[in-house]
Parts: structure tokens; sequence; C-alpha cells
């Protein structure tokens, strides 16, 4: 049983924003293999140009955005190549296109921009998702095909979209070899992308009654650090206190279209939730995910195009950078990360007079981690240059609002 969205009763979320400001934790620390990057520490120079009292702090989100709102498309559907990458990413958006269930996944035809926030130092990002994949249904063929191809999928991955792993056919059925079906794809997408997954979506089987969280099980079992579930903790998380991500089980809510209607009244509803959750006082992660994003409304579980395309630009001239700019907008994996690293760094600094000398102690970092970037806050009423060397990329608005850097590392 999947959760439509608009099923979620106020009260009932009123009282999970309320109680999701502590961690969670469904086992022990996972046994995921640490890689390359070895604990070690990391240490630069920043000059003031006045003498002022300084304090640095990690952000509680990358940029020091106010909220996180990751979006996923569900079972790798070609529309979210033909309609939501060239909406988000900027593009030609596709024309009406049947595929072969004989269900329209293409969308106006238009040219867009793209839609983007900003990174606090001058540069527009523009809005990124992820997608949850089953492998053995990912090809070339047929020309009208209904899903993704792994050329596609390369692209939308290279431009930061992250890939979910969603089993290998979809299978639901009572008698699933769920571990089978969990290993197959990550090996698929390994052999054919040249990546390992390491997020889980269930793609279903909740509605058989023996089925007890296989799914979820083997997937942490197999060394995944988090599953999106049809129930778990969130979806909205208080991010400004530390979380514990370990063998997480998130619950996650479906954005869809309405079956009698084409308006933008439903839409609406749920741009509603959002903006209640972004007036909160706290710093917030919310996750949602939907199926197709075409013309037609894919097994009446997806937002036919015309509503994603309000539903996102309305977000983007809401939160982005045409906005008050205070969205991150991506994908599951990469928050996940930055909060993982966030929790686990150790920041010190020493001032004298006009320089401080920071130092930041990293832990080991999982090989699968894509990111890893971290935001500094630093409240000073100074102006500041940063020192370092070359092998750290630092990013400052130590000359504008002097508030913030980020530091990037392989």
């Amino acid at each position: 049983m999947k959760i439509p969205h608009n099923e979620i009763k106020p009260l009932l979320f009123t009282l999970v924003l309320l109680i999701i400001s502590v961690s969670f934790s469904f086992a022990n620390d996972f046994n995921a293999k640490k890689d390359s990057t070895k604990a070690k520490t990391i240490s630069f120079r920043i000059k003031l140009k006045s003498d002022s009292k300084v304090k640095i702090k990690p952000a509680p989100l990358k940029f020091n955005k106010h909220f996180a709102y990751s979006f996923t498309l569900d079972d790798g559907y070609r529309s979210a190549y033909l309609t939501a990458f060239p909406l988000l990413n900027g593009g030609k958006i596709s024309s009406p296109n049947q595929s072969e269930w004989k269900i329209d996944q293409g969308g106006d035809g238009t040219i867009s921009k793209g839609l983007f926030y900003s990174d606090g130092f001058g540069n527009k990002i523009p809005f990124k998702l992820a997608l949850a994949v089953n492998g053995g249904s990912i090809g070339d063929l047929p020309t009208n095909r209904g899903h993704l191809s792994w050329p596609e999928i390369t692209e939308m991955y290279n431009a930061g979209w992250d890939i979910l792993n969603h089993s290998f056919h979809h299978a639901t059925k009572h008698g699933t070899n769920y571990s089978t079906e969990v290993t197959e794809n990550t090996t698929s997408i390994k052999q054919n992308l040249d990546f390992t997954m390491s997020h889980f979506v269930v793609p279903g089987g909740e509605g058989d009654p023996d089925y007890h969280l296989e799914y979820e099980k083997e997937a942490l079992a197999n060394g995944f650090f988090s599953v999106a579930s049809y129930k778990g903790v969130g979806p909205v998380f208080n991010v400004d206190s530390k979380m514990n991500l370990d063998k997480m089980i998130s619950a996650r809510t479906f954005v869809q279209s309405s079956k009698d209607t084409t308006s933008f009244e439903t839409m609406d509803r749920y741009l509603k939730t959002i903006d209640s959750i972004v007036k909160q006082s706290n710093t917030v992660w919310f996750n949602e995910f939907t199926h197709g994003t075409g013309n037609g409304n894919l097994w009446n579980l997806s937002m036919r195009f015309p509503d994603f395309k309000y539903y996102m630009t309305t977000l983007s001239n809401q939160y982005g950078v045409k906005g008050n700019d205070s969205i991150w907008m991506a994908p599951w994996q990469e928050v996940y990360e930055y909060i993982w690293l966030r929790d686990r760094i150790k920041v010190e600094y020493k001032q004298t007079n006009k320089e401080i000398e920071v130092t930041i102690a990293l832990p080991e970092i999982p090989e699968t981690f894509r990111n890893r970037d971290i935001s500094l806050v630093i409240d000073t009423s100074s102006k500041f240059e940063i020192e370092s060397n070359k092998d750290l990329k630092i990013k400052d608005d130590g000359k504008t609002t002097h508030k913030q850097i980020l530091i990037q590392w392989k």
C-alpha cells in the first residue's frame, strides 16, 4: 500500500513535525567499507580585515540553507528523461510521446531555462532529483519504450541526479527472493554504469499479509545505508541537531495528480503542506516521491506533466533564486551524505588577532559516497580571505556577506 500524500491528516502531520526532532536508529552502525578517504585532518587559515571575534561551526545543511527537499521518481520511467530532466536542468522538453503502453510520457515541447537555487557564492545550481530504478527494465528497445535506457540514466547521473536501488525486477509477490532482487540490481547498475548504489527504495510487497519487511532487512544486511519504505521515520526531519542515520528506514509519501481533474488545486494542497514545513523555525529535510511525469497519469500513480511543471516551477519561484533562495533541492543520497559527514567531523579553531587557524578532523568516509562537502557558518562582522594548500578546494563569501565557507575534498 503506497501512501498518497493527501491522505496524511493535518493533525497527524502536525504531530510529525513536532516529534521528528529526535534521532532514530533501527540497528547498530553499518559495516560499510571505508575507503580511500582515511581519517585525517585538514587545516586552513582565515585572515580577517579587522580585529573581530569569530565563531565557526558546521552548517546544518549545505550552503547553510533553511530546508532540504528531496524528490524521487520511482520505477525508472522514460518520462524522467523526456520531461523532468530538461525542465529542471534546462533543455528541450519532449513533445507528446506515446509509449508502448499507449500512455503519453512526453511533455509540452517547450524549451526550459532550468530551475535553480544558489550556493550563496554567486552560482546557480539546478534542481536535482533521484531515480529509483530496476535494472531488469532498462534497455534501448523498443523505440517507444516506457523505461529509461542506460545512456539516459548515465546523462542524468553525470548531471548530479542520484540512482537508488529499487530491486532488479520490481518483484513484490509472495515467494520473491528478496536478497537476489537487491544484489542483482546492485550488480546490474555496477556493470552498466560503473558505480555502486547505497540507498534502497522498497518497490512494494506491503500488501501481502506474509510480507514482513523482507526488502528492508535484505537491503540493510547488504550494506545499504537507508531504506525508503511504506512506513518508518519521517518524512520530515529536524536536522538542527545530530541525527543517527545508521540503517534508517524512512516513510515515503507520494505526490500524485488527481484522477478526475487537470486543474492545479491538488498541487496547491501539496504546496501548502511544503509551505507549512518551511515556516518552521528549525532547519528541516523533507522527502517526497512520485512515478511518471509525462502528460498521462501513468498507472494513476504519477504526476501529469502540467502538474509537475507547475509544482516544480512554484517551488523554484518561492524558494529558489527567483524567491527567497532558502531551498537546497538535492536528492536523498546527497543530503544523507552531507548530514552523515557533518555529524562526524570535529571543527577546532584558534584566533590570534586577525588570523584564525582552522583544523577539521575527518572520519573515514564510505567508498560509495559521492559527496564529501561541508559548509561552515562563520559569525564575524569582518570581511576575510582564506589561505589553504592546493589540495583543498574552498569557496567563501568573505568579501561580500562573510557568512559561510564551503570545503570540498575528494
